[in-house]
Parts: structure tokens; sequence; C-alpha cells
């Protein structure tokens, strides 16, 4: 397909606007460049992410499923699907693009021995032994497990959004910060990464940056009560005599 060299000037824009987390700029730009050539998925997938982080997931849901449409190997547009509906609560479709993705990724990832359809299965397999020992209180045993399932797929953004909290909660801050930037360089719109990316900065004692990884987390959800808590918890440690 020939690319109108102005489409071609709004796409670049739109990255330059989104890499300073400018959405509504950078929305502006690609739908403009949707209109104008509708048939890049790219486009489509970058303009569900900027909705995604301007708070409007339903319309994010459409654009990731418009990329898809152009491109169903399109792994990373099924994924961000998924977690968009992970975090509207629609796990049961949340799950199905999940399985989607995996499908899709026909690369051979981490582990070449096996096939990306038994690595996505392997995987699957490694992340409920971890939930299973996490439950246990073996956090030790449930890490171990998570590394193993991400070294698989890593491209399974849930499940390194996992393996960066338990490394947190073993107090591995350093190691949790790479993890969940990480995962938030990939996908910026994971609002639970980035709540744990706070939460681990904030045990790192990197207050003033734990701070604001929680504010990004409340400008995507406003009604999340959990991180609302991590900030109130934030605001007594400074100013213990606060209510």
């Amino acid at each position: 397909m020939a690319v109108d060299p102005a489409v071609e000037q709004m796409i670049a824009r739109a990255k330059e606007s989104f890499a300073r987390n400018a959405y509504v700029a950078a929305l502006e730009d690609l739908q403009t460049a949707a209109e104008r050539q509708p048939g890049f998925a790219d486009v489509q997938n970058l303009m569900g992410l900027c909705l995604s982080l301007l708070g409007r997931p339903e319309d994010a849901l459409e654009a990731f499923a418009r990329a898809t449409a152009l491109n169903p190997g399109y792994v990373e547009a099924h994924l961000n699907r998924a977690i968009t509906l992970n975090d509207l609560g629609r796990t049961d479709e949340a799950r199905e693009s999940f399985e989607r993705a995996a499908a899709a990724d026909t690369e051979k990832a981490g582990d070449s021995r096996f096939s990306s359809a038994a690595a996505a299965r392997l995987a699957n397999m490694h992340l409920q032994l971890g939930d299973t020992y996490l439950e246990a209180g073996a956090p030790d045993e449930a890490l171990d497990e998570y590394r193993k399932a991400a070294a698989l797929r890593p491209r399974f953004l849930d499940i390194r959004n996992k393996l960066g909290r338990t490394l947190a909660d073993l107090g591995r801050t350093d190691e949790a910060v790479a993890e969940l930037s990480a995962v938030l360089g990939v996908n910026p719109a994971f609002a639970a990464a980035r709540a744990n990316l706070g939460l681990a900065l904030y045990r790192a004692g990197r207050l003033d940056d734990a701070e604001a990884e929680w504010r990004r987390t409340l400008a995507q959800q406003p009604a999340n009560a959990q991180v609302s808590g991590y900030l109130g918890m934030l605001e007594r440690q400074r100013d213990p005599g606060a209510a």
C-alpha cells in the first residue's frame, strides 16, 4: 500500500506525542491518519493505547478490535485488548484474548525446544503452580515458577506483572522496578502493573516516584480504591499527625 507522506508525518508525530505522554495530541493525529488511510493495524493499536490511557476503555477495545481485524496475527493488539478487558473485570473475554494472542504468536519464544502453543501451555502451568505456592505462603517458590513462565512467554505481560509484584513483596525492589518498568514500556496502559510499580518504588524508599506512579494509575482508573489507599498511606507516613 502506498503511504501518503502527510499520513507518515502524522503517525511519526503521534508516536513522538505518545512518548511525551501527550495522549490527546497523539490521538488527534492517529484519528486523522486512520481516516485518510484506514488499513494500518499499528495506528489502530496505538490509538487504543491512547484511548485507554485517557480513561476511555470501551473506545480502546473498539480500536484494538479494528487492529486485530486488519491483522489477526497482531499479538500486541490481542494482548492490549486482553489487559483492557481484565481491567474492566471482563475476565472471561480477557482470557479468550490472551489465548488468541498465544495462538497468533508463532515465534519461538524463550526455550526454543518447544513450539509456540506448547510454550504457552507450559507457561500457564508454571503460572498456576506459582499462584498455588503463593497461596500456600511460599513466595520464593512462586517466584521461581513465575520466572519459568515469563521465560517461556515473555510477551504475556500478566505473568511478568505477577513476577514484578512478587519481587517487590520479597524486598527485591530493584529487580521489581526493572521488571515492571519493562512491562509498562510495552503497554503503558496496564494499570495493575503501574500500581505495582508504585508499590515497588515505595518499598525502595522512593516515595516521590511512588506517588507519581500511583497518581498516573488513578488518572487511568479514578475509582481504583486500592491505589487511593496507597496514596492515603503515603500521606499519613509523610504527616503522622494528619487525620
